[in-house]
This record gives C-alpha cells, sequence and structure tokens, in this order.
C-alpha cells in the first residue's frame, strides 16, 4: 500500500504524490533540473546541498543505482521530486534501486507530481522554499516551513567541504603539477580530470588560510564548486584575493563567484538558476557554441565589472556571464561544470588550459 507525501511551496501551493525513499520530512530551496539522465551524479553533487531536487524528466529510476556514479560519498540533495520512478531498473551496472537508495541513506521522495507543471511555476514565480513530507498535512507543513531559515542564510559550502587535508597521486605518467584545490563541495570527476592530466591533487579545507596555502607549494590552485550563497565565504574570498597572481587559479561554478568577488565583482541569485545539461555558452575569443551542464542559483553582475577582468564565455539563453580571465593574472574562471558531460566532452579542453597555464607559469624565469 502505497504513502501519500506533499510537497508544499513556501506560498501555499502543494503537489500531492506517493512517498518513496525514506518516510520523513525534509525541507529545502525547490530547483529543477532539466537532464535526460543522470540522476545518481545529481543526487550526490554537493551543489545540490540544502535543496528540494525536481526533475522534468518524467521517468526517474530506470538504469538503478550503481557504484561507479557517485560524485560524494552520499546523497547530498535533501529530496527528490519526480513524475514516476522505477521500481523494477534493467542495467548491467545497477545494485539496487531509487527507492532503496534513497531509504538507505534517510533521503524522502515523491512520485507522481507533475513536474513540468512544477516548473512553469518556478520558472514564473522564482525558486522558493518547500517542505516534503509523508508525515504531516500541508496545513500543518506550511506553517512548518515558514519557521525555518531561508536557503540563502545558510552557510552550505562549509558543511560540504572536507575537514582534513587530502592528498591525491596522479593517475597519468604525464609530468604531474601539484594542484591544490580548495574543497567548497568538490565533484569527484573533477579530480579525476586532473590526475587524469598528470596532476598531483591536495584537497584542502574550505577554511585554509593563503599561508598554508603557500606551505604547500602549489603550482596551481583551484576553488571547487558547491552550495549556497558565495556572501557566506568572505574568508576564502580575502584568501584568494591576497594569492591571485602568484600562481595560476581556476574557478568553478561556486569558485568562480568567489574568484570574481575577490577581483571586486559583485554576485546576485538569479530567478531560478541554471541546472541541467544543455546550457549553451558562447565563447567570446572564439566564438564557438559549447552544451554545458550547469547548477548554480547566483551568478556574477556583469554591470560593475573590474578594471583587468575581461568575459571570456557568455550564457546564450540569458546573456549571464560564463566565464572570466584577466588581463594580468594567470586565471581561468568558469561558471558551468568542465567536468559535466553533455557533450560529451564539450569542456574538457579547460582543465587541459589549466595544466598548460601552470606549465607555462612555473618554466617563466624567476
Amino acid at each position: 500500500m502505497t504513502k501519500r507525501a506533499y510537497l508544499v511551496l513556501a506560498d501555499g501551493t502543494t503537489y500531492e504524490g506517493e512517498s518513496f525513499g525514506a518516510d520523513t520530512t525534509t525541507y529545502g530551496e525547490v530547483v529543477f533540473d532539466t537532464s535526460m539522465a543522470g540522476y545518481q551524479e545529481m543526487l550526490t553533487d554537493p551543489s545540490f546541498a540544502g535543496q528540494l531536487l525536481t526533475l522534468t524528466y518524467p521517468l526517474v529510476g530506470n538504469y538503478g543505482i550503481n557504484e561507479v556514479d557517485n560524485e560524494s560519498t552520499h546523497i547530498q540533495a535533501r529530496g527528490l521530486v519526480v513524475r514516476e520512478h522505477c521500481a523494477a531498473p534493467s542495467h548491467s551496472q545497477s545494485v539496487e534501486n531509487l527507492d532503496t537508495y534513497l531509504a538507505r541513506q534517510g533521503i524522502p521522495g515523491i512520485a507522481g507530481v507533475d513536474t513540468r507543471a512544477l516548473t512553469r511555476k518556478l520558472r514564473s514565480a522564482g525558486v522558493m522554499m518547500g517542505l516534503l513530507t509523508s508525515q504531516m498535512k500541508p496545513e500543518e507543513a506550511l506553517h512548518e516551513l515558514h519557521s525555518l531559515p531561508a536557503y540563502g542564510e545558510l552557510a552550505l559550502a562549509h558543511q560540504a567541504s572536507t575537514e582534513n587535508e587530502i592528498v591525491i597521486s596522479a593517475t597519468s605518467s604525464l609530468e604531474s603539477q601539484h594542484v591544490v584545490l580548495v574543497d567548497c563541495g568538490v565533484k569527484n570527476s573533477i579530480i579525476r580530470h586532473l590526475t587524469g592530466l598528470g596532476c598531483r591533487v591536495t584537497v584542502v579545507p574550505i577554511s585554509t588560510g593563503a599561508g598554508r596555502i603557500q606551505e604547500l607549494s602549489p603550482n596551481g590552485i583551484l576553488i571547487s564548486p558547491g552550495p549556497g550563497d558565495p556572501v557566506h565565504l568572505a574568508d576564502l574570498e580575502e584568501t584568494m584575493r591576497y594569492l591571485l597572481g602568484s600562481v595560476p587559479l581556476m574557478g568553478i561554478c561556486l569558485g568562480h563567484q568567489v574568484v570574481a568577488r575577490a577581483l571586486g565583482a559583485r554576485t546576485f541569485k538569479l530567478k531560478f538558476g541554471h541546472h541541467g545539461g544543455n546550457h549553451p555558452v558562447r565563447d567570446t575569443a572564439t566564438g564557438r557554441v559549447y552544451i554545458t551542464t550547469q547548477n548554480h542559483g547566483y551568478a556574477v553582475d556583469h554591470t560593475a565589472l573590474p578594471t583587468g577582468v575581461e568575459v571570456s564565455h557568455v550564457n546564450l539563453n540569458d546573456s549571464t556571464i560564463e566565464g572570466l580571465t584577466h588581463r594580468d593574472y594567470p586565471l581561468i574562471s568558469i561558471q558551468y561544470h568542465a567536468e559535466g558531460s553533455p557533450g560529451p566532452l564539450d569542456s574538457t579542453y579547460l582543465f587541459q588550459q589549466f595544466v598548460n597555464m601552470m606549465h607555462t607559469h612555473s618554466s617563466r624565469p624567476t
């Protein structure tokens, strides 16, 4: 016998469906993702921490859960909203179904929701907080939701970051470069790209200061993606401001926003964010258009860019900034996920550019 569940939005809109996964109550910012596959990667992406993930593709779970596609050690999204979930998946790598996977990690799901109608709601009204429950009536859930903090008030990247330094060796026989990776909620695929290009990676906590990073003698620094508003990362912003120009720097997604703020730019919250694997981005230098994977709710303000900062990539849907360079500093900063695979290899060249930049910088006369 199925149990009813409710998704209640902050404005009182209620969606009724079938409970699956964990039989519990959770809340978060309700966002939608337009990807047609990759639900396991999305669920374990730390950038979805603090959010209720709505998938626009109607059938979810049909290839099950495997042991290789996790982007972190556990599910990061607080809840999952789908039109239909598959209880009997079919794939040679599948080890369990989506229902069991969610339940095992204490994450609730709701099925039977018209997710495209919900998406239209979020696109017109903007993302908002929601409460997902199989234990409360809608009126009680709405009252509970209004007593909880908003997404923008939460310092989620600090929660997603590692507590200890972790050294990961290169998997390639190429000449090694040492990358210090500041973990704001890093995805495993970013580390795989770096080690595959011959980089030794030291993952450090988000609170690591400039002095410790310099002690590690990196050839380059990468600031990872992660969840939440970059305004909560003032200390990291100041650290990057101190280190700018000392070694090549790469920022991805939240890392890109931190770099931009360190340079003197401003950030703002998007109405409903960019979440999905089909966002067109134009390289301003070449005119080439890339299909990109994106997952962010904040962006860099193009109206107040400081001197020396140049826009390298632009979103063709809404003209927001997707990449920055600097006239004086060795810098690659992108809003989208170069480690994502919608192309499937459209944007992996950026990691090679970062490695090339480190080689060039290391060989300069001192």
